[in-house]
């Protein structure tokens, strides 16, 4: 069935909300509401090319992201993870580690490193024993629980966990969670149930509708959507079998069929960035293994 809306968590529906100057207003909006900066609020967002961190973009595995920082130079780190993945907490502090340190490479005094937030929208249960859909991490004093190293905020929305109704969406918060969960299911006639007075959050269903896009555009989408399911499908069925063959025959097996993936992903045409995304191999990892079976191929 076609649908109105489409789904903000494709590749290209989200950086087109989301990751584009013209719309740094919707970004800012975001940002604002999912982070609470009631008090003292981002004014404004210069987009940072994650090719500007080649160690960052190397270890990509989420299907999308955004990077960029406010007017007072801090950072912020948006990943959209739609594949289960047991390394991305590690993996996003790992993130925020690695742009907070790349300041150093600008000659940026010690006391003068900006801070660095990394918000994550995972559609899958991340944390077991949490039951609410958004949880805020930081450092505290264990006594006190002041907050004084302050430099690392990490934000978790796992949409599975959402269970908000389109008649009970009361903060702005459960209003973006319900439209990355739902917005492809959203009919016209509930846009003013669910928008209600947010202006903003309606601008980013409008960037959605399909009848916006170009034959072109709805075409790439489309390619990524399918290219995302046969890759979600591979995994799904090849690190089961891994994690079975693994435990019953030794790490070796398991690692044989994350190869045999990698290689298969080569030859339905994936390119090395497509195939880190959806993997968790860094790209040189994956250069190593598609080279290492070239020569066993020419031997």
């Amino acid at each position: 069935m076609i649908t109105k809306f489409l789904d903000p968590r494709n590749d290209l529906a989200f950086k087109r909300i989301f990751g584009t100057p013209r719309n740094s207003d919707i970004l800012i909006h975001f940002l604002n509401d999912i982070l609470g900066l009631k008090d003292d609020p981002i004014q404004t967002v210069t987009f940072l090319k994650v090719n500007q961190d080649p160690a960052v973009a190397a270890e990509r595995q989420s299907i999308v992201d955004v990077m960029c920082e406010d007017e007072k130079h801090n950072k912020f780190i948006i990943e959209m993870q739609l594949a289960r993945d047991p390394g991305f907490v590690k993996r996003a502090q790992y993130y925020a580690s690695k742009t907070y340190i790349d300041q150093r490479d600008n000659r940026v005094d010690y006391k003068d490193l900006k801070n660095v937030r990394f918000l994550a929208i995972y559609e899958e249960n991340l944390f077991s024993k949490k039951t609410d859909y958004i949880s805020y991490h930081e450092m505290r004093d264990i006594k006190t629980h002041e907050n004084d190293l302050d430099s690392f905020k990490f934000i978790f929305l796992e949409l599975s966990k959402f269970k908000n109704k389109k008649g009970n969406l009361k903060t702005l918060t459960q209003k973006w969670a319900y439209f990355f969960k739902h917005a492809v299911d959203t009919k016209e006639e509930d846009l003013a149930e669910i928008v209600g007075s947010d202006l903003i959050i309606e601008r980013a269903y409008k960037e959605l509708d399909r009848f916006g896009w170009s034959k072109k555009e709805l075409m790439e989408y489309e390619a990524v959507d399918m290219k995302i399911a046969a890759v979600r499908d591979a995994l799904e069925e090849s690190f089961s079998k891994g994690i079975e063959k693994g435990r019953e025959e030794g790490r070796e097996e398991g690692d044989t069929i994350v190869r045999k993936t990698v290689l298969n992903m080569h030859k339905m045409g994936m390119d090395i960035d497509t195939i880190s995304k959806a993997t968790s191999l860094t790209c040189e990892a994956i250069k190593k293994i598609i080279k290492e079976a070239e020569n066993l191929a020419d031997e």
